[in-house]
């Protein structure tokens, strides 16, 4: 692109004048910027880094960048240069000269050679390779300003990845370190526990995110949405994050082991106790119910079980992990065995109290049946030969083996039926839970 005619009208001294004030100024400003940008300890870390990924593409991209941002400051400068010697050569300028500075500060008089603007990866002007390229200053300085713009926000992300990441991955690889020797010290080991196996996995991605942080941090880089300043974004800590809380995981997991640790005797010793008060109850369940079908004629028993072999056999497998130290197989196990020793318990219980209902029933019988003899007696009825003949049958029948329940109740209601008839009393009803005929042994 050739130099053309200078757009608009010659310029008279002071709009030069206020031209060449105006390019001074960001003069100054682009070179405090390139300098700020030579001296950046993101920039300093990337040149001696071995870069690798979209890191090292875009690495490779913005040193082109800032090779060619000084080239085009060079001409900047010197074209700066050249409209300051002009304007400096009378007090008041020539048409000629004023001529020379419109041409100079407003046309595309600026050349570039291609040199420095085909630089590897640096990028071109509409994308095509000329030998050189014409700017007008104007334009020069925004040419600058992008490519100081890509530069800086290139340097910047990755200087904050390299200043957030890897120092907090060495802080959790320090006390993934610790809570290994812990873990081998409970015996959590990889291939015989779970956690074993995750802190396993957690080093190895650890040590793995670390490389790649260092050599390729924009890989690790999140924009920030919207923002055109350089380096808006954030760090992308979400593998680190993962792990952390992994490694928190296999932490409590640890603590619960060291816990058993702690109180597996007492843990066990409770276990002996509630499997032994269950076994206990199973065998006075099966006695019982011997004494049940002695006893008591025309009613169903229910059988009673044997207590199960399977907890004694896990409740010995306990032991023995307890005896090799092997805390993390224990865990599991007490807590399985404590809760079914619970249900053991339980179940011993309802069979022992299903068994002996046919004795409570008897029981209840009989004591309504005296309770009804000591009221008659109150009332001076108990020599009555007819209450007499019926305390008696129901008697016999209560207090002989085996008891027919179903008779022996028709027994006592006959009795209870005769002494109210004495007493003056309503006449209770012929059928009738037990809770009605509780209701009329209280009244």
């Amino acid at each position: 692109m050739g130099v053309t005619d200078p757009a608009g009208p010659v310029m008279d001294r002071d709009e030069v004048d206020r031209a060449l004030a105006r390019l001074g100024a960001e003069h100054e400003a682009i070179e405090t910027s390139l300098l700020a940008l030579q001296d950046h300890a993101g920039r300093r870390l990337l040149e001696g880094a071995e870069l690798t990924g979209v890191t090292k593409e875009r690495w490779t991209a913005a040193e082109a960048s800032i090779t060619l941002l000084w080239a085009y400051f060079d001409a900047y400068t010197g074209a700066l240069r050249a409209a300051r010697e002009i304007r400096s050569r009378r007090r008041w300028s020539s048409r000629e000269d004023l001529v020379e500075l419109t041409e100079l500060l407003r046309g595309e008089s600026v050349t570039v050679a291609d040199s420095a603007a085909a630089t590897a990866n640096a990028p071109t002007l509409h994308g095509t390779a000329r030998l050189s390229h014409s700017f007008s200053l104007a334009t020069l300085v925004e040419r600058m300003n992008e490519l100081y713009a890509s530069s800086l926000d290139m340097v910047v992300a990755a200087d904050a990845v390299w200043s957030a990441l890897p120092a907090r991955i060495d802080l959790l690889a320090a006390e993934l370190q610790r809570t290994r020797r812990l873990a081998h010290s409970v015996g959590v080991r990889p291939g015989e526990h779970p956690a074993g196996d995750d802190l396993e996995r957690i080093t190895h991605t650890l040590t793995t995110l670390r490389e790649q942080v260092v050599s390729d941090p924009l890989a690790h880089w999140v924009p920030g949405q919207g923002s055109s300043a350089p380096g808006g974004g954030r760090p992308d800590t979400t593998v680190y994050d993962r792990e952390a809380r992994a490694l928190e995981d296999v932490r409590r997991e640890i603590d619960a082991v060291l816990t058993v640790r702690q109180d597996a005797e007492q843990r066990l010793v409770k276990l002996r106790d509630v499997l032994s008060r269950a076994d206990r109850t199973l065998a006075e369940a099966r006695t019982a119910r011997g004494e049940v079908l002695a006893k008591i004629a025309a009613t169903e028993v229910p059988v009673v079980s044997g207590p199960p072999t399977v907890l004694q056999e896990q409740l010995a497998t306990a032991a023995e992990y307890r005896r090799h130290a092997q805390w993390h197989r224990l865990s599991p196990l007490l807590e399985s065995l404590e809760q079914k020793a619970e249900d053991e318990l339980l179940r011993a219980r309802e069979s022992l109290t299903a068994v002996t209902a046919p004795l409570a029933v008897r029981a209840e019988l009989r004591g309504r049946l005296d309770a009804y003899k000591a009221k008659v007696s109150r009332h001076g009825l108990a020599e009555d030969p007819f209450l007499v003949e019926r305390y008696d049958a129901a008697r016999r029948m209560l207090w002989s083996a085996p008891c027919d329940l179903r008779v022996a109740e028709q027994a006592v209601l006959r009795y209870q039926h005769a002494a109210a008839e004495l007493l003056g009393a309503p006449r209770v009803p012929e059928q009738g839970g037990h809770e009605d005929r509780r209701g009329e042994h209280g009244s």
